[in-house]
């Protein structure tokens, strides 16, 4: 199956589990892209009742689309929402517009 990256962000080969991967995460353009994203403005705030586990919510509330809870999680450094995205939790958002 050929790769395709729909972000067309780069692409690069890295080992994972002793298997060649494909991913964008390391590309160059996408390291470079996240960190100019992480110099913009942020604001701080803490979650909701009814905002808990979903990170989905959260980008829909601020970014209008549930497709950027990636940006949620990646800037939070949130590996599990489920453990992470809790009732009083400090979250921080970027501010894109």
């Amino acid at each position: 199956m050929a790769y395709s990256n729909h972000l067309k962000l780069g692409k690069s080969k890295v080992k994972f589990k002793d298997r060649d991967v494909v991913t964008s995460v390391t590309s160059e353009k996408f390291t470079r892209d996240l960190n100019a994203i992480l110099k913009l403005p942020k604001r701080v705030g803490t979650i909701p009742p009814g905002y808990e586990h979903r990170a989905d919510l959260i980008a829909d509330l601020f970014y209008g689309s549930a497709k950027m809870d990636w940006l949620v999680l990646w800037v939070n450094k949130i590996s599990d929402p489920f453990q992470q995205l809790n009732i009083g939790d400090r979250i921080v958002i970027v501010d894109l517009i």
